[in-house]
């Protein structure tokens, strides 16, 4: 039985008034098969393709992502240590996080600042992976670099000014928790 023309069979459909009815899509055969003909404006020729000729097997562009990868040099710093340090971070955020909510952050400003800059620290691994998936500098040659670096001059904007507040101000605990009470 077909869905868009419905045949003899599926007489039952139409009785209950499921299927299309005793009209079909098209008033006439001739009309449906000139309407799924294909259309000669729409037949584009090989040398028609934008300026690019055709190659078989698809076209291998020189120094773009098309290129095979180079492997970097192995790195126990950029390797299963630098894995394991993320996840470290990210387990360790908890407790700090129940530590500076119980005591006060202008009465243990070692942990105050300790709990920011591991808050700046992580966010810019999240950020880093970010950028380096979708918007790597293979990719994106100019864009990608300045990425990349307007993130380790906000990070480090960051841990600066986190510094500053915590010398200088009530600190970040204590923040949180008047805007909390507020």
């Amino acid at each position: 039985m077909s869905f868009i023309r419905p045949t003899a069979s599926g007489s039952a459909f139409r009785a209950l008034g499921l299927g299309l009815g005793s009209r079909g899509l098209h008033t006439s055969r001739a009309l449906a098969i000139r309407a799924s003909g294909v259309r000669r404006d729409a037949v584009i020729a090989a040398d028609e393709t934008a300026g690019f000729k055709y190659v078989p097997g698809g076209p291998v562009l020189k120094g773009t992502v098309n290129d095979a990868t180079t492997f970097p040099e192995p790195s126990k710093s950029h390797g299963s240590y630098h894995w394991a340090f993320e996840r470290l971070l990210s387990a360790a955020l908890v407790p700090m996080t129940v530590g500076a909510a119980v005591s006060s952050g202008s009465a243990y400003p070692i942990m105050d600042g300790i709990l920011a800059v591991s808050l700046i620290v992580h966010s810019h691994i999240g950020f880093d992976s970010c950028i380096n998936d979708y918007v790597h500098k293979r990719k994106f040659p100019v864009l990608g670099p300045i990425t990349a670096w307007a993130l380790k001059i906000a990070t480090g904007l960051s841990v600066w000014g986190v510094y500053e507040f915590n010398t200088n101000d009530v600190g970040l605990t204590e923040l949180v928790r008047r805007v909390w009470t507020a």
